[in-house]
């Protein structure tokens, strides 16, 4: 159930290959040994409208969550968390050259109680 969400703002397009950034956040889920390969998804949204602090055109943002379904423990949680925000910060890192940018990340963990699925991936993942 691992789904990480990346929102990334317009301005950034000439600056991120987000081809390249999707692929590696998904690595370092994966390196965390905490989720399976056909749970995990990593998707990127550009967003074409938005303010930020004091709106100058420069200022760009990216802002990752990462829903992830119960039983893994906090310590874990942190653990992966941090791997994953330092991961990102490194492919990140030339927009930090720049005092226009922010990036953001949040693990937020699903109720399972509240939350509904269904995979035909896992059996043939599985089956590897």
């Amino acid at each position: 159930m691992p789904h990480f969400r990346i929102e990334y703002s317009a301005n950034l397009d000439s600056r991120i290959d987000m081809k390249v950034f999707v692929r590696a956040v998904e690595g370092q889920i994966l390196k965390t040994g905490l989720f399976e390969i056909g749970a995990v998804r990593v998707r990127a949204f550009r967003s074409e409208h938005y303010a930020i602090a004091d709106q100058l055109p420069e200022n760009g943002f990216v802002d990752m969550v990462f829903r992830v379904g119960q039983g893994r423990s906090r310590a874990d949680l942190k653990t992966a968390g941090d791997a994953i925000f330092n991961r990102a910060r490194l492919e990140l890192d030339n927009l930090f050259s720049s005092p226009h940018f922010a990036l953001s990340f949040e693990i937020v963990e699903i109720d399972s109680g509240l939350s509904w699925k269904d995979n035909a991936m896992h059996a043939r993942l599985r089956g590897k």
